[in-house]
């Protein structure tokens, strides 16, 4: 681990200035995540322009420091809100120089995106509160501003000097693209190459992002054999022998996640019984670029799993339950000594065994909310809650736990941030 790090330090290049040249021509500014800009002979394609506000006043800010070239072109990097969320102040700035709007250009399942996140706007600020927690500034008007050119699989932007294609990488999204410039072997991976973390498959609160293709993806993209790989965070990728070990070992990663998971499926084994056998290869997942501290080993395995099955956790009782409120009551009422379990569970975290302590906790913080020990259970909980997240890794777990103390805390569900 340690030699393979020093091995491959001098050609990753941490902490690239704003605005750093990395090929001639291609610059590389910051966002919501990396902006890619290209410079052609007489404008220039920006890949991604922020949500907007001072985030994309400051990218404008950065630009104007390297050229005075018109923005031809906005590329979307991918579908997810914010990343191009400051389409109108790029508008408006072309429109203050008096020059022609971009031309906005994204991967044809932008648009059904697009659609899908305005039909559950609610419900993605509820997710939102819960993933991202803080204070969020309210919109008046819809943020997503549908494209204006896409394509399927592949797009030349600009076919001489320097030539600009646009590929199809599914991987976070089914809409995420990649840049490749063939003279000087850049590539910009985007949402597929999210820097030094592990794939973000099986996030807990979004939709499946099928591990097998994104594999396929970097396989696809390695093919090309580019000499410098730009992320969509951390670190710049320079040199081919660098570019290609990243590329390959991912997808080596996730091809090994996903027969695992298919060879202890075909053994009759559930979800939590995979997730306790499987053991993660540290020559695989303990290297510099598959960090946990966004996506997690154990989130990719829920996916396949639920890639290979339906929502059915095989506990008979779940197949048609009765009312949460019902049920609530009834187990509540069916505990002999409620005091003994929030014992058990305050003597269980005592002992630095919080997730344990989690599920004892449970058979009372899920009681009828107008019981005293009810209460005094949902307040453990949010103890034990605030705990777990100071031992798990990823940033999306710290999150949920923190989001879900909260909520225990004041006394509100999921119900209230709508």
């Amino acid at each position: 681990m340690a030699d393979q790090e020093k091995n491959a330090g001098d050609k990753i290049l941490k902490g690239v200035a704003a605005g750093a040249q990395i090929r001639k021509g291609a610059h590389l500014l910051s966002a919501q995540g990396h902006v890619l800009v290209v410079e052609l002979p007489h404008s220039v394609v920006m890949v991604d322009c922020g949500r907007g506000g001072q985030q994309t006043q400051a990218l404008l800010k950065e630009l104007r420091a390297i050229t005075d070239k018109p923005i031809e072109t906005v590329c979307y990097s991918h579908g997810h809100g914010g990343y191009n969320f400051g389409v109108p102040a790029i508008r408006a700035h072309n429109r203050e120089r008096r020059e022609a709007p971009p031309t906005l250009v994204a991967q044809r399942n932008v648009k059904k995106r697009y659609d899908r996140y305005r039909a559950t706007d609610q419900f993605q600020r509820i997710l939102g509160q819960m993933q991202f927690p803080g204070p969020r500034s309210k919109r008046s008007e819809d943020p997503y501003v549908d494209p204006d050119i896409t394509f399927n699989e592949h797009l030349v932007l600009h076919d001489d000097n320097p030539r600009v294609e646009l590929l199809w990488v599914p991987s976070e999204t089914d809409d995420a693209l990649a840049v490749w410039m063939p003279e000087t072997r850049v590539l910009y991976g985007g949402a597929a190459t999210p820097g030094d973390a592990i794939p973000n498959i099986g996030t807990p609160l979004r939709t499946q992002r099928l591990t097998l293709r994104w594999a396929e993806s970097l396989e696809r993209m390695a093919a090309l054999r580019p000499e410098v790989l730009l992320t969509e965070f951390g670190a710049v990728i320079d040199g081919e022998s660098e570019v290609h070990e990243r590329l390959i070992q991912t997808a080596k990663a996730l091809r090994w996640l996903r027969d695992e998971v298919v060879s202890h499926l075909n053994r009759g084994l559930n979800e939590q019984e995979i997730l306790a056998e499987l053991r993660y290869p540290p020559e695989l997942f303990e290297v510099p670029w598959m960090t946990p501290n966004y996506g997690s080993p154990d989130y990719i395995v829920r996916d396949l799993v639920r890639e290979e099955s339906g929502w059915w956790d095989r506990n008979p009782t779940t197949l048609h339950p009765a009312h949460p409120d019902a049920v609530a009551e009834a187990r509540f009422h069916a505990l002999g000594e409620p005091e003994k379990i929030l014992a058990r569970a305050r003597a269980l975290a005592a002992d630095g065994e919080i997730q344990l302590a989690l599920h004892v906790v449970d058979l009372v913080a899920e009681g009828p909310g107008s019981n005293s020990l009810v209460q005094e259970g949902r307040l453990l909980k949010a103890e034990l809650c605030k705990l777990r997240a100071k031992e798990i890794r990823p940033y999306v777990s710290k999150a949920l736990y923190r989001s879900s103390a909260e909520l225990l805390e004041t006394g509100r569900s999921w119900k209230d941030l709508a």
